[in-house]
């Protein structure tokens, strides 16, 4: 998992933290699939790896778990079929919704972990390597209301100290880059 906000204003590559997921995917058709998602990781980010000044002063540093489920469909670009001899690979994108809880650390007085909504979207590739299992790679973002993820919102420290307060608009996002193994189930037909 990836994480975007308050501590690190742009995608950092040395913020990735580890992550787990398991998925249930229902073929719907050929280019549409329902995904059933359920997971859990880890986000991170700390100010003095940023190149701003302002933000090494606050010097402020986090950790976050997040647990998650999302129900999400699924466009698969090219026929992703289930005949015999094809070799069956695809593009594809998604959508949906979820809900997620989570736990930062350190945390500020009064806090709560709290469940909320989110709204995954990404894409990715995959590609059925020896029937019936298939690899791929995805890319997707987490976007919610939440400005808390990192334990760092608007007015977190109270007072007018500016360096003590986060970005009043712009809300906190976590991203993930994932390598999916997946087994498909297909349906044997008997003659009559």
């Amino acid at each position: 998992m990836l994480y975007k906000g308050d501590l690190s204003p742009n995608f950092a590559l040395d913020n990735f933290r580890p992550a787990g997921n398991l998925l249930v995917r229902y073929n719907v058709s050929q280019p549409f699939s329902v995904r059933f998602n359920l997971g859990l990781g880890r986000i991170a980010g700390q100010d003095r790896k940023v190149n701003d000044p302002f933000l090494q002063a606050r010097n402020l540093a986090f950790k976050t778990n997040i647990r998650e489920v999302n129900v999400m469909m699924e466009y698969n670009f090219l026929n992703y079929s289930s005949l015999r001899k094809v070799k069956n690979w695809t593009p594809y994108v998604f959508g949906g919704i979820g809900l997620f809880s989570f736990r930062p650390n350190p945390r500020n007085p009064g806090y709560q972990t709290k469940s909320l909504f989110n709204f995954p979207l990404g894409a990715g590739i995959k590609y059925e390597f020896k029937r019936p299992w298939s690899l791929g790679f995805e890319f997707g973002s987490r976007f919610s209301k939440s400005d808390y993820l990192d334990n760092f919102g608007p007015n977190t420290f109270g007072g007018t100290n500016k360096l003590l307060n986060g970005n009043p608009d712009s809300r906190d996002i976590y991203s993930y880059a994932g390598i999916t193994l997946t087994y498909t189930f297909y349906r044997i037909t008997c003659p009559e």
